[in-house]
Formats: C-alpha cells, structure tokens, sequence
C-alpha cells in the first residue's frame, strides 16, 4: 500500500472516531459532569490528530492531495464554533463530506 493510502486510511479511521466521540457529547450520552471533562480532552486529541493527518496526506499524495485541501480549511475553522450548538455538528457534517470527497480525490 502506497504511504498515502495508509496515510489517509489512518486518517480516515481517525475522523471516524472523532466523530462518534463528537457525536455522544453533542447528543448527551456523557451527562455526567466529570465524564463529559473527561471525554473533551480526547475529543480534542482526536481533532488535532486529524488535522495532521490530512496535513500530511495532502502531502504524500502530491499534486492529489489538493483535493484534501477543503477539508483542512473547514477543519481549521472547526474552533470558531460553539460546541454544543447547530453550527459545531454540521460543520463536522461538512469537514467530514470535505475528507471523505477528498480521499476519492487522493485515492
């Protein structure tokens, strides 16, 4: 398997996690106080784990990887949303539909 193959399949698992782990702290499956402050730091972890993973996918596939190019920018402005609010899922509904049309793209 080419480096950018295992790069965006990595990545690709990543964001997949990232967005069940989002997804029960959008819909309250963590309500406990402590698990929720608990459950952000990987929730971020993931995010940053990500992000560099599209980071270095766009990189190892070359000109191809400008096709992950709209999903890094729609993760980037990830933080200028609220969590907890409409505007934080569906742009992880957005950056998600971004990644999973750049990996056809990259492929």
């Amino acid at each position: 398997m080419p480096p950018h193959r295992l790069a965006l399949t990595v990545t690709a698992a990543l964001l997949l996690a990232l967005l069940v782990l989002g997804l029960s702290l959008q819909l309250g499956w963590r309500r406990d106080s402590p698990g929720k402050r608990l459950a952000r730091w990987p929730h971020h972890a993931l995010f940053f784990a990500v992000c560099a993973g599209v980071l270095v996918s766009a990189g190892l596939a070359g000109r191809r990887g400008l096709w992950l190019l709209p999903a890094l920018l729609l993760l980037l402005t990830m933080p200028r949303t609220q969590p907890g609010r409409a505007g934080h899922w569906q742009r992880a509904l957005a950056c998600a539909l971004a990644f999973g049309a750049g990996l056809w793209g990259a492929w």
